[in-house]
């Protein structure tokens, strides 16, 4: 999960170097984001069906293997054209990463811990952003970013060798058709994948804001230093980690409905305090840390309801549904918010990123409310 969305957490943390050396432009910065979430958006379907039929070994090496290769390409890119074909191929991996780690648990994981057992992996996500935004943007400072971006690709490929050697081996392909969609699961009418595919697109938009810009604001408007700037992405990382973790662990039958709502709301305070920051610096840092226990939390919860609400035979490709709207959020927020962050108007764009959580929340709550009056909430 680290590796699966490296190569976008290092261009965040390395987005000054990359504005002063490479020539990216604040909007272009924004593309790369648009891209590789854009590209995960458009395969995640085909990518939960690839994992149902071909088994989860086989698709994280894959996926290691292709976050090598995509950061070997970042790291050799001359100009904003190799660089946006690069993070387009890192979108195959973000596609492949939840429905192959979510079949794996459900493969080897006891029904009593798959809550804290996806939020430990839901939180491998901060923890790549915990590297890229300390002991990377450290190293860049020491090798270049190049040598940095190049040794995370080195990284990738001895994951890539270690998955092939450690886990377990997956069965072989069944010859026939995919099994058909049916049962009562999580995509049929009224199940909550459209309604968290929805949340999840509000969510992604501001939090892609977010880990884009973060370092870039607290350089331009708060006049840290790239590295310390960089060090909000590891802190954002940290507390992501902690909320993934401990939230997936509350998310029991019954709770879990409701948890995406109210952690959006608290996300919005946190935006709240980004507005505020050029006026009280300190705050920037509390921000990064709401960020990451509200917003970033958000998506591990709405996959423990997916494997919690998921019919046999259909997590993948539920999995893929959710990440779907998730990735498609992140492709759409970046672009908008580098319009402003263009311009110097940093505070209209936190507004904007507080809106899309406020959004978020409000299709969590009202599905929450919904599943509750039809008395389905806590029923798997």
């Amino acid at each position: 999960m680290a590796f699966s969305m490296m190569q976008l957490f290092l261009l965040g943390a390395l987005g000054p170097r990359l504005v002063d050396r490479l020539g990216v432009t604040e909007t272009e910065l924004g593309l790369t984001t648009t891209v590789g979430f854009g590209t995960a958006a458009v395969l995640s379907s085909v990518g939960g069906r690839i994992v149902d039929r071909f088994g989860p070994r086989r698709s994280l090496v894959a996926l290691l293997l292709l976050s090598a290769a995509a950061l070997g390409l970042i790291a050799a890119a001359p100009g904003v054209g190799l660089l946006l074909a690069a993070v387009a191929l890192g979108g195959v991996p973000q596609a492949l990463a939840n429905p192959a780690t979510n079949q794996a648990i459900l493969a080897a994981v006891p029904a009593a811990r798959r809550g804290a057992v996806t939020g430990t992996k839901q939180s491998g996500v901060q923890l790549g952003a915990f590297a890229a935004g300390l002991p990377l943007a450290t190293a860049a400072g020491l090798v270049g970013w190049r040598g940095a971006v190049g040794a995370a690709a080195g990284a990738a490929l001895l994951a890539a060798l270690w998955a092939w050697r450690s886990l377990p081996a997956d069965a072989a392909p069944p010859a026939g058709r995919a099994p058909a969609r049916g049962g009562t699961g999580a995509g049929k009418s009224g199940g909550p994948v459209p309604w968290l595919a929805g949340y999840s697109l509000f969510l992604g938009a501001g939090i892609a804001s977010v880990n884009t810009y973060l370092v870039l604001f607290g350089v331009q408007r708060l006049g840290l230093g790239p590295a310390v700037a960089g060090a909000l992405i590891a802190v954002l990382g940290v507390a992501g980690i902690a909320g993934r973790v401990g939230w997936s662990r509350a998310a029991v039958p019954g709770r879990a409905e409701w948890l995406p709502g109210g952690l959006a709301v608290g996300a919005v305070g946190a935006a709240a305090l980004l507005i505020a920051a050029p006026y009280a610096a300190p705050l920037v840092w509390v921000a990064a840390v709401a960020v990451g226990v509200c917003a970033v939390s958000g998506n591990a919860v709405s996959m423990v309801l997916v494997m919690q609400r998921s019919a046999p035979g259909r997590a993948g490709r539920d999995s893929a549904r959710v990440a779907a709207g998730f990735f498609a959020g992140f492709a759409l927020g970046p672009p908008l918010f580098g319009r402003l962050a263009e311009s110097g108007r940093y505070g209209t764009g936190w507004g904007l990123v507080a809106a899309e959580f406020a959004l978020a929340g409000a299709v969590a709550l009202t599905w929450a409310a919904r599943d509750r009056r039809t008395g389905k909430g806590g029923a798997r």
